[in-house]
């Protein structure tokens, strides 16, 4: 299965403020996608993913190899363990880079375990 992958970023901004779930190599956020203003069905009938790596991780290559490796980790877990309404980010850290492929595929399917049950999505408040 290909994944269905978002673009823009007011695609990207809509899943803030929804559940997240950190792992040492990323964080995956997600939020039920919503109907557009005039109440017409959503764009796209499946799961959407989109992915944040930032250029402090490392140049385009290391870039491009982190987000290869996520796109091929989470290909067999997106029809079992994905929500078809809801929109995932999945925003890389270094680690992403060198850790063991079985361990990222096994991080990211607790991530999308657990960012579907009550509690997900909880932060703690920030101390000014």
């Amino acid at each position: 299965m290909v994944l269905e992958t978002m673009r823009k970023r007011a695609e990207f901004l809509a899943v803030r403020g929804g559940s997240r779930w950190s792992a040492p190599a990323f964080v995956l956020e997600t939020k039920e996608r919503r109907s557009t203003p005039d109440d017409l069905p959503c764009p796209a009938p499946g799961a959407r993913f989109g992915f944040t790596i930032t250029k402090k991780i490392g140049n385009a290559v290391v870039r491009n190899k982190i987000r290869r490796r996520l796109k091929a980790a989470l290909e067999p877990l997106v029809d079992r363990l994905a929500q078809p309404s809801n929109d995932y980010v999945v925003v890389a850290r270094r680690a992403a880079f060198d850790i063991p492929f079985a361990t990222l595929q096994k991080d990211l399917e607790r991530a999308l375990q657990r960012v579907h049950h009550a509690g997900a999505g909880h932060r703690s408040k920030r101390r000014t």
